[in-house]
């Protein structure tokens, strides 16, 4: 997967390569995704430390496990979560504050 990223996105590139996040299964909606990085294939590291990491032992792990083998369980959690995403009603104008550091509160 190495060379095939480096052949991509080759060191004297203009940047603007993209590629699917999931090669698997490009075209379908799955979990996929969570199977890569069980294997060791996440293609961003900040995903596949949600598998890999000292730190996913404790918190992440077990769902990226779980995802993995079961995809009507990944569906009905994503589902969910986009009803609830739906749902929030974020500060605009005014009333709101793109934040300089996302911890904290502007002074």
């Amino acid at each position: 997967m190495v060379s095939v990223l480096q052949n991509l996105c080759p060191v004297n590139g203009d940047g603007r390569q993209t590629t699917a996040l999931d090669w698997n299964s490009t075209e379908n909606f799955d979990n996929h995704y969570f199977r890569n990085l069980v294997n060791g294939r996440g293609l961003l590291e900040s995903d596949q430390v949600l598998y890999s990491s000292d730190e996913a032992i404790s918190t992440t792990r077990s769902l990226v496990e779980l995802y993995s083998k079961n995809w009507q369980i990944f569906l009905d959690d994503f589902k969910h979560s986009m009803v609830k995403m739906g749902n929030i009603q974020p500060l605009t104008g005014s009333s709101g504050e793109i934040r300089k550091n996302c911890r904290v509160v502007n002074s």
